[in-house]
């Protein structure tokens, strides 16, 4: 890449670091020069793996909370205003009849997670962008760290509302902290631009798939463990474990992982300079684009909006399904929806597995189809959805929904340079931050607003939303062989 490309992408003060550093990912080692700057952790990780652990921890204590602050709202509320069906064991109604005060619990216990989502994504979407920019210049360790802390402070004030029975208003005030401390976008960003910085394009797209997988597993344990403990210990000791888990990602962090960049400790965080090298990145293309003109530019924004749609359907979908198990028909008890948390969960490892295997015969486009093929198949099945098995088959049909993120994230990752890395998944992570806004905002307000209608209509149409990333990505493949084909022809 030429002088005068990089020049266009980034800012000066990301330049000045850089003039040493040579673009080849195969002969550069970036710990190299962060160890000759003294920015080595304390200790050497004992096991061959970096930032896993990391997200590892962070998602098993953020799938541990969400559904239990999920239920710890509808508790209070249904005691707030007398309603005790779910914890008569089938809902206490049995005529067939819709509950009124039943419905005004789901409302109210709906209305309040988009309250809290929108104030918490709302901070961090500004946050996110921030940090993550500014992890090019100064280092991927602190927005590793940071959030891991922001998310310890809003367990504690869980806490402080469990134990004193104060206003569910304050799990706000939680949200909002850990917004401003970046979030779990943030610690997700840098986890993904950290594994960018130590790899290749032949392994790119296999390394973001095993970070993923990472994600589900932690689930999938967080959701059966708290599911149980919950059901035999109440909501309070879950909740000091989460807090746990989160200090223990950043004190992992902290001890055991290497830097991958070589921070500059002059960077400054609160400048302009941060956002605007997103925004070049988007409005020029990245320095590869003089290869293909405008279909490159044009492919780093249709990716991204296929990224937004998957994105969007998985975080909006995933916040109704406790609502959804724990009302009539289903009226799952904590033990039923740990398991089908545990299910979802369970997609990241099977997509995974299922992605390794058709890396062998299809390309990364054909496997993401195939992914959002079966998301599509279970969403329809969910929406329909009225007894216990029948929601299961529909999460046993989701088993390679998955599959479609981590080509997303490869293949926009592969559109840029070595060099605009950093950039790219910090735009990336501010469109998952906006993901989980308009997802917070559109499925929770509609939920309520169609249980007259059809109780599995969000589900259903998002299996519709998911047609256009599919037909997006199908059209770009077809153009991609076809100028490919063109090439080669012209060269022959």
């Amino acid at each position: 890449m030429d002088d005068s490309d990089t020049t266009a992408i980034l800012p000066e003060d990301t330049l000045s670091y850089r003039n040493g550093e040579t673009l080849d990912k195969d002969s550069f080692n970036p710990h190299d020069e962060a160890k000759e700057e003294n920015n080595c952790p304390p200790f050497a990780c004992p096991f061959s793996v970096s930032v896993e652990p990391v997200l590892f921890l962070s998602m098993f204590s953020l799938a541990l909370q969400m559904p239990l602050s999920t239920q710890y709202l509808w508790d209070r509320i249904s005691e707030d205003l007398g309603y005790n069906g779910s914890k008569a064991g089938g809902c206490g109604n049995t005529s067939g009849i819709p509950d009124p005060l039943e419905k005004e619990v789901e409302t109210m216990t709906a209305h309040w997670n988009l309250y809290i989502n929108l104030g918490g994504f709302a901070v961090g979407l500004f946050v996110v962008t921030l940090l993550g920019s500014w992890s090019d210049v100064r280092g991927r360790r602190p927005v590793l760290i940071l959030p891991s802390l922001g998310m310890a402070l809003q367990a504690s004030i869980y806490l402080l509302v469990m134990y004193l029975k104060l206003p569910v208003a304050w799990f706000l005030l939680g949200r909002l902290l850990s917004g401003l401390s970046g979030d779990f976008n943030t610690l997700l960003a840098g986890c993904f631009a950290y594994v960018a910085d130590n790899s290749d394009r032949g392994s790119r797209t296999f390394r973001v798939a095993v970070l993923e997988a990472c994600l589900g597993i932690a689930g999938m344990l967080a959701s059966i463990i708290g599911g149980q403990w919950q059901k035999a210990q109440g909501y309070i000791n879950p909740f000091w474990l989460v807090l746990a888990t989160n200090l223990a990602s950043a004190l992992y962090a902290y001890l055991f992982v290497p830097e991958s960049v070589t921070p500059d400790s002059s960077a400054k965080l609160f400048t302009p300079r941060h956002h605007r090298a997103v925004y070049r990145l988007y409005s020029i293309g990245g320095c590869t684009n003089q290869v293909d003109g405008k279909f490159h530019r044009y492919k780093l924004w249709l990716y991204t909006l296929c990224f937004f749609i998957v994105v969007t359907v998985h975080f909006g979908s995933r916040e109704l399904f406790v609502l959804y198990e724990l009302s009539a028909p289903l009226c799952w008890g904590s033990g039923l929806i740990g398991y089908g948390s545990a299910a979802q969960h369970l997609t990241y490892l099977s997509s995974l597995l299922g992605l390794k295997v058709m890396q062998r015969c299809l390309e990364d486009s054909w496997i993401a189809l195939v992914g959002l093929a079966s998301n599509i198949a279970g969403l329809v099945v969910i929406s329909v959805a009225n007894t216990t098995v029948l929601m299961f088959t529909g999460y046993g049909v989701c088993f390679l929904a998955m599959a479609s993120t981590p080509v997303l994230r490869s293949k926009l990752s592969k559109l840029v340079g070595p060099s605009e890395q950093g950039a790219l998944f910090a735009s990336v992570a501010c469109v998952e931050g906006l993901c989980s806004l308009v997802a917070s905002g559109v499925f929770n307000s509609l939920y309520p607003a169609t249980l007259h209608l059809m109780k599995g209509f969000p589900f259903l149409l998002a299996a519709i939303l998911l047609l256009i990333p599919a037909g997006i990505m199908g059209i770009l493949e077809f153009q991609s062989q076809r100028r490919d084909t063109r090439d080669d022809s012209t060269t022959s």
